[in-house]
């Protein structure tokens, strides 16, 4: 395939036998005056022919429920991969309209991080992988014999002691015990070296304490003496040994900001936080609360008593009539005061001005 776009002899509509060679990976920008034919080239040309070749590659039964373009005016075109066409119009605009969601690139992009992205930890950046049986073997196996102590830990019940525990593993065949403590026991699964030869014998112990283990199992290094050298712990859930958090198996939804499950907790997928100037509310933070710190507390009880009220002729009183001097009414009740603004045709201008909603970009977009 080529590496441009060649059009050859383009007559559709108002276009004149043009010829063009248009580059791939480069952003293209169609200029001209009104009726020179940008859009019948962007559209009906360009758009148009990939568009029907790409909706020729499907079968019959599918062509069926696809909308057929007309081939366009043109000679011939080589190079066109298939097009998306994002028109002038847009009749859907909401907050959470995006290029992706209009070309609906967002459900594959979602599919593609699902199924073939990688997870690397919140704490510590190793990646986190599901352990199997098979994966831990082979890293084992991989170089010189070693010897090596397969266990996995046994949750001891809030109603039990640890030696009633330890009866019932005997009773199971478990009567090597690693470590012990108030909450968990440590059992012994199997003690091996790792050679070709015990290749079988090692997978079925790690199969073995992974069920045991629910998910858990963990791989000590012994010296000669039969003593601990080092240890590895596996899961067989995406979760990181080290830093002990364990992350949910990724879904479409985790990659959608209109998923509750894959929004930001901040912003809720907006990318914005709308919340207050707290500058404009608070003008003057040198001055107390009854200094007039705050500025729609700043209308003083003289002011807030002259306001006049104007009755039209009707005898109702209108909202657009209303006239004050100050932005909030108060009223006092004890040693308490309770203020409450009212938007009025003339006045609350500072009222309006510091509640107003100023959106915030969010860390996150």
């Amino acid at each position: 395939m080529t590496r441009a776009i060649r059009i050859e002899n383009a007559h559709q509509n108002n276009l004149k036998n043009l010829d063009l060679t248009l580059p791939h990976g480069e952003l293209i920008v169609i200029t001209g005056v009104s009726g020179s034919g940008k859009s019948t080239l962007a559209f009906d040309t360009i758009y148009a022919e990939g568009q029907r070749r790409y909706v020729e590659t499907f079968s019959p039964y599918a062509r069926q429920f696809l909308d057929r373009m007309d081939k366009p005016k043109v000679d011939r075109i080589d190079g066109i991969p298939p097009a998306i066409a994002i028109d002038q119009t847009n009749p859907v605009r909401t907050s959470r309209s995006t290029v992706g969601t209009m070309t609906e690139l967002n459900d594959h992009i979602k599919l593609l991080f699902a199924r073939t992205s990688h997870l690397y930890c919140g704490g510590c950046g190793d990646a986190v992988q599901r352990d199997s049986p098979e994966r831990i073997a082979a890293a084992w196996l991989d170089g010189e014999p070693r010897r090596v102590m397969v266990s996995f830990s046994v949750t001891i019940p809030e109603n039990f002691d640890g030696d009633e525990i330890e009866d019932w593993l005997a009773r199971q065949g478990f009567t090597r015990i690693h470590a012990r403590d108030a909450t968990t026991i440590e059992v012994v699964q199997d003690r091996l070296k790792t050679t070709e030869a015990n290749r079988g014998r090692f997978i079925e112990a790690l199969e073995n304490a992974l069920r045991l283990g629910q998910g858990k199992v963990g791989v000590h290094r012994l010296n000669d003496e039969r003593e601990v050298v080092s240890s590895e712990r596996y899961s067989t859930a995406l979760q990181c040994e080290p830093c002990g958090i364990r992350y949910r198996t990724p879904l479409p939804s985790s990659f959608s900001f209109n998923s509750p499950i894959g929004a930001c907790e901040t912003c809720k997928g907006f990318g914005r936080v709308i919340g207050i100037d707290y500058r404009l509310a608070l003008p003057d933070t040198s001055k107390t609360l009854k200094g007039g710190a705050v500025k729609v507390f700043r209308a003083r009880a003289a002011r807030a008593a002259s306001a006049t009220w104007s009755v039209p002729r009707s005898g109702r009183t209108s909202h657009s009539m209303w006239r004050s001097t100050a932005c909030p009414s108060t009223t006092s009740s004890g040693s308490s005061t309770v203020t409450r603004a009212r938007t009025a045709g003339t006045g609350s201008k500072a009222s309006s001005t510091i509640w107003s909603a100023r959106p915030t970009r969010c860390t996150c977009a």
